[in-house]
């Protein structure tokens, strides 16, 4: 099969796309045809080699771990799914035309394989990090880089349980924000004074990691309601960082109960052939992405 590769740590310029042995569902797994990969920040972290000192991979390595497909392969003691029911969910290596998934669910119905592929992992983050940081309907919560993935879920996941939500993201992306149900404003400077006019917050999460910590803090006045997935020096300044990952199958069940009931959706940005993974994390990493990026199989 094909699949993206990398055999060093680097720039984007060290995905190749290879020929590779087809893997295979082992007990508890399935196996899909992908259809869709998702491209999260993980992926390029990744593959840069920020992760090495805590989570340490040997190399070659394939990358992804969000896909959509067609199950055709079912391991042992599995049950409820079978050869060709269409599933998202997080597995390994799934930019290729093959991965075992190690957790999966349904696609909703009208749920494309595109779109299907951009859920798995946002949805997970977004359900932790708004239980980690103790967030509770009546309450303003703050998300710094709103208009990505993981903030698309947040502010949609928020608003259904009852929280108030302020989002920050570049100007282009105001109302996006708004049209998810948050009170929207743009970043740079001013923006903390900016935050202060539409509420107090009592909780605030960095998803961008674009140096706010030490504002985040002083703006809910407690650097335990603050916790960030994208700056590894949170904890030097008090506030969490979350990036141990949950209960991905009762997360992938929640995601598609919300996108069912018509509360979650989260847009595809823009969609890339597998041999263009680099270029997709090349975007990725520039950041100012509305929804997701995801590679076509």
């Amino acid at each position: 099969m094909k699949m993206v590769s990398f055999a060093e740590f680097g720039g984007p310029d060290v995905l190749q796309l290879i020929d590779a042995e087809e893997p295979h569902a082992g007990p508890g797994r399935i196996r899909v045809a992908v259809r869709a990969a998702g491209v999260n920040p993980v992926d390029w972290r990744i593959r840069e080699g920020q992760f090495q000192k805590v989570r340490p991979i040997e190399l070659p390595a394939g990358v992804g771990q969000d896909a959509s497909g067609v199950v055709d392969e079912v391991g042992e003691g599995v049950e409820g799914v079978e050869a060709g029911d269409h599933v998202f969910g997080r597995g390994s290596s799934t930019y290729g035309e093959f991965a075992v998934l190690s957790a999966w669910s349904r696609m909703p119905e009208g749920l494309t394989f595109e779109e299907a592929a951009g859920y798995p992992s946002v949805v997970e983050t977004a359900l932790r990090v708004i239980r980690e940081v103790g967030v509770r309907s009546g309450q303003m919560l703050l998300v710094s880089g709103a208009s990505g993935g993981v903030g698309s879920a947040v502010l949609q996941i928020a608003r259904d349980r009852g929280i108030t939500v302020i989002g920050t993201a570049g100007a282009a992306n105001q109302d996006y924000l708004r049209g998810l149900g948050a009170l929207a404003t743009t970043y740079g400077e001013g923006w903390v004074e900016r935050v202060r006019r539409l509420g107090r917050v009592d909780a605030a999460l960095d998803l961008a990691g674009s140096g706010v910590i030490r504002e985040l803090v002083e703006l809910t006045g407690d650097p335990r309601k603050v916790i960030s997935i994208a700056d590894l020096g949170a904890p030097e300044l008090g506030a969490r960082y979350s990036g141990v990952t949950g209960d991905v199958p009762r997360a992938l069940a929640e995601a598609a109960d919300l996108i069912s009931r018509g509360k979650l959706h989260i847009p595809v940005e823009k969609s890339y052939p597998l041999a263009e993974a680099a270029a997709a994390h090349v975007d990725s990493r520039a950041g100012h992405t509305r929804g997701r990026r995801v590679l076509v199989v």
